[in-house]
């Protein structure tokens, strides 16, 4: 017997405020509810999707470089998309997890420890409230990670030029590269809402981890870094079990030399990208964890700040070095993050909000930029030697 699938949407207006549950009923089988959560989490994956297409398909152009001008405008279309996103939040946040009652609204503040109470009888008020603190913990989230994505971008650009990636090919690594971070968020976000759900005590020891993470870029935050391609364990494992072609084929991944199919040097690069950024989830997920609970406005606002990563690597990548203090801030901005995360409890009588937090964190990377930009680095001039003089002291006749 064919099942027909009825979908079924029912409005509640609650207090002049529109509310919606939705229903799945399969005639010939068994009733199935689909929650608000996943039609969001679906709905966002879909918009996310189609704003990937839309880039592959009609704004990257084959070997092309991008412009500044060119991620420039891509970086202000994708913050754009973030802050319509966040206002968005801050007017229909109560409608991912279906918020219909003040009875709800507790049960939801109390699962995501989120740092606002309930006041008074109105339903709208609070709903008003929750809001706009769900809003305002998507902002930082995303704030955070954007921060945080300025140090994969100085991993990335060395890459790039240790493997002597032709500029034109930038843009396909990363598109891929972006597409793959997004799956390994995905899961590592929803496993450690599960786990901090599971295991409170976890929050102590991402917060431990973020003052060691802080300290050691602190440390080494003068150290030269260098990539050696032989001995990487990334390109030992792909020698080991995979043919892989001398030389760069354009663009492609993969090319057939008499027959035989084969890895290029890109794809090569694109797999220790990958690699690499699935290092950099294990500090930025733990610092998201400590601005909101909630897994959907991690996974947000992480997203989000992920899919600007591409437009920043290129807008950044010329003057990056020019921003010498900025290493110093990401890891005092570490350090505070994983305090936070220590003296959750503490701070939370003292009334520190998710405002607290974003002040902060926008103060932090400010007075670093500032810094880099007011005392740049002095390159020291090479002496002039003087005809005469130097003559004498380091080139005596004979």
């Amino acid at each position: 017997m064919l099942n027909i699938i009825y979908i079924k949407i029912c409005y509640l207006h609650l207090l002049n405020r529109a509310s919606f549950n939705t229903e799945i009923i399969i005639f010939g089988g068994n009733f199935t509810y689909m929650s608000n959560e996943i039609i969001f989490l679906i709905s966002f994956v879909l918009f996310i999707g189609l704003i990937l297409a839309l880039d592959l398909g009609l704004l990257h152009k084959k070997n092309q470089e991008v412009t500044l001008k060119q991620a420039g405008i891509m970086s202000f279309v994708m913050v754009a998309i973030s802050l319509s996103f966040y206002y968005a939040i801050t007017q229909f946040g109560h409608l991912i997890h279906n918020i219909d009652s003040l009875e709800k609204l507790q049960t939801v503040i109390n699962k995501n420890h989120h740092p606002i109470k309930i006041v008074g009888d109105s339903l709208e008020a609070n709903l008003a409230k929750y809001n706009a603190n769900l809003g305002m913990e998507f902002l930082t989230g995303y704030v955070v990670e954007y921060a945080l994505s300025v140090d994969n971008i100085f991993v990335i650009m060395l890459i790039f030029t240790s493997f002597k990636v032709d500029k034109s090919n930038y843009q396909p690594v990363l598109f891929w590269g972006i597409l793959g971070a997004i799956v390994m968020r995905f899961i590592f976000i929803f496993v450690g809402a599960a786990l901090i759900a599971q295991f409170g005590w976890i929050l102590y020891v991402f917060g431990a981890f973020l003052v060691y993470t802080g300290v050691k870029m602190y440390l080494e935050r003068n150290k030269h870094e260098e990539i050696d391609i032989q001995h990487h364990p990334i390109v030992k494992i792909c020698n080991k079990y995979f043919k892989i072609h001398p030389h760069f084929v354009g663009e492609k991944f993969f090319v057939t030399m008499n027959g035989i199919k084969k890895m290029t040097p890109l794809l090569l690069v694109l797999i220790i990208v990958e690699f690499t950024d699935l290092i950099f989830a294990v500090d930025s997920i733990p610092a998201i964890f400590s601005v909101t609970h909630d897994p959907y406005i991690v996974f947000f606002s992480n997203i989000f700040a992920i899919m600007g990563l591409r437009s920043m690597f290129f807008l950044l990548a010329n003057v990056i070095d020019k921003l010498r203090y900025l290493k110093i801030g990401l890891a005092v901005l570490l350090v505070f993050i994983g305090v936070k995360m220590l003296a959750h409890h503490y701070l939370d009588d003292l009334g520190f909000t998710t405002s607290h937090s974003l002040i902060i964190i926008v103060l932090i990377l400010a007075v670093s930029i500032i810094t880099s930009l007011v005392f740049p680095e002095r390159i020291p001039k090479a002496r002039k030697l003087h005809p005469k003089t130097d003559e004498k002291k380091n080139f005596p006749r004979h």
